[in-house]
């Protein structure tokens, strides 16, 4: 039996892609605009703008920076959420209910609050540098994200097959790596990308955070604004996605061939 597709449910689909897309083709087709301003259509092609990025230390600096937050924020959240999502599953009868709660609190609350706190508390209440300072504050917000997906991916785990390997003899802490984590690979991966992209992009956070010297990438964008309205924003967000992409790309071939090979 043959279903037809209705025509208004391929027109619905038309018009959700053409919203998701049209911003990117809008910024891509502004970056290559040889105009001293933003402008879509452009008026003629050039590469100046991707050009002048390099050209400009302030981008190259605060790049750099927010890709090193991003990483080690990312990582460090993915540490300390994988074994708190594990407990959370594995042990959900013996630990409280509201203890889910808490690792969604940074996302809770809101992101000028919280980048308030951590100010107060940490980089002024404790005279921390400010790059640690940053650390925290970004490893913090993304970890409601690693919590959540990984404890989505151990919600359909069969914990009586760890059991099983370790009345085998297995040491439990070789079963995790062997058996656990490479069942709930996807969701580490899922949680990888939405952690990463979340504090690469992060402002509200980093905005109270930062300090002379030290600035991260989307608060440059920001500074740039403010004083020039040229195509070199959009070849900024052209780069950062494209970079986004080929990361998120390496990252997941790399969780893949690694858990294929225990």
């Amino acid at each position: 039996m043959t279903y037809r597709i209705h025509p208004a449910l391929i027109v619905f689909a038309a018009i959700v892609f053409f919203f998701l897309l049209a911003p990117l083709v809008i910024i891509i087709g502004s970056a290559l605009s040889d105009t001293t301003y933003l402008t879509f259509p452009p008026r003629g092609l050039t590469l100046h703008w991707f050009e002048n990025i390099f050209e400009m230390s302030a981008f190259r600096r605060t790049g750099i920076t927010s890709f090193q937050l991003a990483f080690a924020g990312t990582a460090l959240s993915l540490l300390v959420g994988i074994p708190a999502a594990y407990a959370l599953n594995r042990y959900r009868i013996e630990l409280p209910s509201w203890l889910s709660t808490v690792y969604v609190l940074p996302i809770l609350v809101p992101e000028i609050v919280f980048g308030f706190s951590l100010m107060k508390s940490v980089t002024v209440g404790l005279d921390t540098p400010i790059f640690l300072t940053l650390l925290i504050g970004h490893a913090l917000l993304v970890l409601p994200y690693s919590v959540r997906v990984v404890s989505a991916s151990l919600a359909s785990f069969d914990f009586s097959i760890e059991e099983a390997a370790i009345s085998l003899g297995s040491p439990p802490l070789k079963t995790f790596f062997t058996i656990v984590l490479p069942n709930i690979r996807a969701g580490v991966i899922a949680a990888f990308i939405l952690a990463f992209i979340t504090s690469l992009n992060d402002v509200s956070v980093s905005l109270f955070l930062t300090g002379p010297g030290i600035s991260t990438l989307p608060i440059q964008i920001l500074a740039h604004m403010e004083q020039f309205f040229d195509p070199t924003i959009a070849s900024v967000s052209v780069l950062l996605m494209l970079v986004t992409v080929a990361v998120m790309a390496i990252v997941e071939a790399t969780l893949g061939l690694t858990f294929l090979t225990k």
